[in-house]
């Protein structure tokens, strides 16, 4: 009997693997663009050959294009050319003519972005308020389907399900609905009612995302609708104070009975102001929208928006468009708050479970991912908030738990008053560290798998990841080593507890912290710990992101990580007037780096009763431990700098306020604060001013006679950093 040639389903998903396989291959810089990269580094092939364990004939092959890496050296160099490709970008004569970046979108050119305009001078240019009408230049389409591509040179491969952008803004105008894309876009749309529009989006208007990991899944299309467009569609402008308390459209209202009769279905959260309506799969295409409903609330002020001065009520929907979509490209596709799409983004890199074919069956069959947070575990009594059920019948209802009952790891918030000396200079200069709290994430060892209890004092190991109970009440700062400097240990903060007080007993820290016990040379002894031994970098690709996110936005309002001393510090001065559409980004990425963290220990927002489960609990994701295990390096980081300050200069903080140092000073600069070599560059160890997170930028200053009136009216209660913060959004703090 003849045998069939038609390839079996396996064989042809055995393909598609393959394909991809090549595909995720191609995240390399051209031939010329590495040794471009390596030379404005300064480095040499063998430099690079040694860390990548291979010879200077390979490296130099590459940088020929005559032959490119494998495994595994080709991740390393890969993340070796991203990280110099931060630091030393291209200029724009170094910039080929036929890389531009085509506009495929549209039929005719786009207006440029004002970003695109803003010069990175310190002095910003007039940036006029959105209007109220449609631009004049903005391109239009009558739908996806009738597109016709402008012929130019890709930048980049666009997937051409989702050619049109991750998202679009709904509006309505003379009786005319558009839907306005990244990029400058404009579609028509025909859809006459919400399931329309939602069926022509499923079908026709190409909007999407493709997946930030090959085992994850594509971001479902979302529709921002304006209240011209509710309107339209005849949804109030505003929910009930009924529908508010319950975050969704009554099931009675005349819409959602025409989604039902349209067949579509809706999530149990219904229609609220972050709905998902969606249709059965075809196969294994998703048929999902999104839709996000500003005036409903959506789009919280407080992370998306000025708490103090809105900007998105009267935001044209070509600059919302642009606000949305850019941050969708580079973070990723919102899914509500940003703190719950700081927390969705830790999945979507780092997805829980993959496709994985059985050699026996021939099937593909659901396998877990070493890499990645893949199921809940037994939480650790020491580490969760009082109101959890582990702690049912342990304390009376308002105890107060002890150091020694409760991991407490949280930012700093910490001060003392001025010395004689210090009173006698005439500033305060108050630093703020960049993504405070995204920065400690980077190479950060986290536990994945359950937690291990080990009693009968266990010996500390800095590597494992965990809960150590541990007395550091030895520890004394005047002690350590600072190169024959004597520190005044009287004038710092501990660094075991956020408000600073010297430790009095035993009490449980994470690994970051006892660990820096051990760097500054004293012994430590852990009476108990609970340690989780399956451990990992999880947050790397997490904090790359928003790294990459976060210096792109910058750059679009003028600060580049090229910049350094008064150059730096005239730029960041005024970079928020630059573009108030990337600003509102800016605050938005800080956000979600934020809130990502704060919500791995989402605690009950009054959804159930003391003591009992409520729903964050059933997540992954669920990880007080990691929480803790980042603001403890959060704030040992900055202790580290803070001895290495003092030993270089003798100065001392007066204040530390999560993310913010106050700093005595000769003059109103940080350039007055900050130590320097004789050649000009910064003490290693110390602060840097610079835009990268981790790095520094001038929060604010004011006079000591300021300061010692503010401490005469606030009394012991108080922290100087909080007051001389001048931008309340850039705290990092849960």
């Amino acid at each position: 009997m003849e045998v069939s040639s038609v390839p079996t389903e396996n064989e042809l998903l055995n393909n598609v693997d393959a394909l991809l396989n090549r595909v995720d291959q191609n995240d390399l810089p051209t031939p010329a663009e590495r040794r471009r990269l390596r030379e404005a580094a300064g480095l040499t092939q063998t430099d690079i050959a040694k860390v990548l364990g291979t010879r200077r004939e390979a490296v130099a092959n590459w940088e020929a294009g005559k032959n490119e890496p494998r495994p595994p050296q080709r991740t390393a160099y890969a993340r070796l050319l991203e990280g110099l490709t931060v630091r030393f970008p291209a200029s724009a004569t170094e910039t080929a003519p036929d890389s531009a970046v085509p506009d495929t979108l549209t039929t005719t050119s786009a207006p440029e972005t004002p970003s695109a305009m803003a010069p990175a001078a310190a002095k910003p240019p007039a940036h006029p308020a959105a209007s109220s009408t449609r631009p004049a230049s903005t391109s239009r389409r009558p739908s996806a389907k009738k597109a016709v591509k402008k012929t130019a040179a890709p930048a980049a491969v666009v997937d051409p399900r989702f050619e049109n952008g991750p998202l679009a803004v709904v509006d309505c105008e003379d009786g005319q609905v558009s839907a306005y894309c990244v990029g400058g876009l404009v579609l028509d749309v025909p859809a006459k009612s919400l399931p329309a529009l939602v069926d022509w989006t499923i079908t026709e208007a190409r909007l999407g995302q493709t997946r930030l990991h090959r085992n994850g899944r594509d971001a479902d299309p979302i529709l921002v609708l304006t209240p011209a467009a509710l309107e339209r569609y005849g949804l109030p402008a505003a929910l009930s104070d009924e529908e508010r308390r319950t975050g969704r459209l009554k099931d009675s209202h005349k819409v959602v009975k025409q989604i039902q009769r349209a067949e579509l279905q809706l999530t149990q959260r219904g229609l609220g102001p972050w709905a998902r309506l969606f249709r059965d799969p075809e196969g294994p295409r998703r048929r999902c929208v999104q839709l996000c409903i500003p005036s409903w609330n959506a789009l919280d002020a407080r992370e998306w928006d000025k708490k103090d001065d809105p900007q998105l009520p009267g935001m044209h929907p070509a600059d919302l468009a642009r606000y949305l979509g850019t941050y969708a490209q580079r973070v990723m596709t919102p899914r509500g708050t940003t703190s719950t799409t700081g927390l969705e983004l830790m999945t979507a890199l780092r997805p829980p479970t993959r496709a994985e074919k059985n050699e026996t069956t021939g099937e593909f069959e659901r396998a877990l991912n070493t890499d990645a947070l893949t199921a809940v575990y037994e939480h650790v009594e020491c580490e969760v908030p009082d109101e959890h059920p582990k702690l049912k019948g342990k304390f009376e209802r308002h105890h107060l738990r002890t150091p020694a009952e409760m991991l407490m790891e949280e930012p700093y918030d910490w001060c003392r008053p001025l010395t004689d000396d210090e009173c006698m200079l005439p500033y305060l200069v108050a630093i703020d560290v960049n993504m405070a709290f995204a920065a400690a994430t980077n190479g950060l060892t986290v536990g994945l798998g359950a937690p291990t209890h080990l009693t009968g004092n266990p010996v500390f190991d800095p590597k494992v990841p965990g809960s150590w109970l541990v007395d550091l009440s030895h520890v004394d700062l005047s002690r350590v080593e600072t190169g024959g400097r004597t520190l005044d240990a009287g004038l710092l903060p501990s660094p075991f507890t956020p408000k600073g007080d010297r430790p009095t007993g035993p009490a449980w820290y994470a690994t970051p912290t006892v660990a820096y016990a051990q760097e500054l040379g004293f012994e430590v002894a852990p009476i108990e710990a609970h340690v989780r031994l399956e451990s990992g970098r999880y947050l790397d690709p997490w904090y790359n992101r928003l790294r990459d996110a976060y210096v792109a936005t910058m750059a679009d309002l003028g600060v580049t990580t090229t910049m350094g001393g008064q150059e730096f510090l005239d730029a960041i001065t005024v970079h928020k007037q630059v573009d108030p559409t990337m600003a509102l980004l800016l605050n938005a990425i800080k956000s979600t780096a934020k809130g990502g963290i704060g919500k791995l220990r989402q605690r009950s927002r009054g959804q159930v009763p003391y003591y009992e489960p409520w729903p964050a609990l059933a997540r992954e994701t669920w990880r007080p431990d990691i929480r803790a295990a980042v603001l403890a390096t959060v704030r040992i980081g900055m202790h580290r700098k803070i001895l290495k300050t003092a030993a270089a200069t003798g100065r001392y903080p007066v204040a530390i306020g999560t993310d913010c140092i106050v700093y005595p000073s000769t003059g109103p600069s940080p350039l007055d604060v900050l130590p320097y070599t004789d050649e000009g560059k910064p003490v290693p160890g110390t602060f840097r001013l610079g835009v990268s997170p981790g790095m520094v930028k001038h929060q604010g200053t004011q006079t000591v006679l300021w300061a010692e009136a503010q401490f005469e009216e606030a009394g012991a209660v108080f922290n100087l950093a909080n007051l001389i913060k001048t931008d309340p959004a850039s705290g990092e703090g849960e």
